[in-house]
């Protein structure tokens, strides 16, 4: 069973995808009176859900003629895929932001399910017995590698 958040961004995605524009531009009151929920459950949703690594940028005014703006961003091909990704990633990454980007290029097509998976695999944190901060610089460096690795691929 789906839940509100899941609801919501399911919306959302649609709304955007049926304008035929990457650009959105909502009122939080009036999303979360269509869904009869609190407008800080927008907020989450739109804080968790269309972040930059899953290829959104969000913009927001607030205010009574405020408005919250989600704009899909679309690479111009791959290797501008990768290396938006990579800065992205920059010196240390969570398990969470990291798996957002792999599937990310999965969506795009940069990478393979297989590549995808492989990659996924490599992220978990239960094979890295480090504390955080430097759990999190290995990890972005070994997905930076695999990144710099595709982008070498893509140039052949």
């Amino acid at each position: 069973m789906k839940n509100i958040s899941d609801i919501i961004e399911e919306y959302l995605k649609a709304t955007i995808k049926n304008s035929g524009a990457d650009l959105l531009e909502i009122k939080r009151s009036e999303i979360a009176k269509k869904f009869q929920c609190v407008p800080s459950q927008i907020n989450y949703v739109i804080q968790t859900r269309f972040t930059l690594e899953k290829g959104y940028q969000v913009e927001s005014k607030r205010g009574g003629g405020g408005y919250i703006r989600i704009i899909r961003v679309s690479p111009h091909d791959h290797l501008d895929l990768l290396d938006q990704m990579t800065k992205i990633i920059g010196t240390n990454i969570d398990q969470l932001t990291a798996e957002n980007i792999i599937i990310r290029l999965y969506e795009e097509q940069a990478i393979t399910k297989r590549e995808a998976n492989i990659m996924i695999s490599v992220m978990d944190r239960t094979l890295y017995n480090a504390n955080i901060p430097h759990r999190d610089e290995v990890r972005a460096n070994i997905l930076i590698t695999m990144l710099q690795t595709l982008k070498y691929k893509e140039l052949s």
